[in-house]
């Protein structure tokens, strides 16, 4: 049975039941969609080929970030690569909606990352 949907949102929580699974509308203790395979799993973000380094300050107090878009891959993957770009560049970040996040303007150090392993890198945004 698919989940009653208002028209904007589905439940994911309820007081009375906890956490609700968002495929089948049961209970997460009672669901069995995921238990079987029946969910379907979300495919990676695709784009052109061309993996894009931007450095953003908007609504970081003048601080930039290095944002990393267009990578073709899985949200654990792209996990993965955040780590090592991080490491690579001694600093923090985060994955946020398939974009990596670096903080500071690590770009050049970023791109040669990524070029090494394979993809096509572009520098965005001026």
């Amino acid at each position: 049975m698919p989940p009653k949907k208002n028209t904007d949102y589905v439940t994911v929580y309820s007081t009375d039941t906890g956490r609700i699974c968002g495929h089948c509308g049961q209970p997460q203790a009672a669901c069995c969609c995921r238990k079987h395979g029946q969910a379907t799993p979300v495919p990676p973000p695709m784009g052109d080929g061309v993996v894009r380094l931007m450095l953003e300050t908007k609504g970081r107090k003048g601080k930039g970030v290095t944002l990393v878009t267009g990578l073709p891959l899985a949200e654990v993957k792209l996990r993965e690569l955040a780590k090592q770009l991080k490491s690579r560049c001694g600093s923090g970040g985060t994955v946020k909606n398939g974009v990596i996040e670096i903080q500071g303007d690590h770009r050049d150090t970023v791109a040669a990352a990524l070029s090494k392993q394979g993809y096509r890198v572009k520098r965005a945004g001026g």
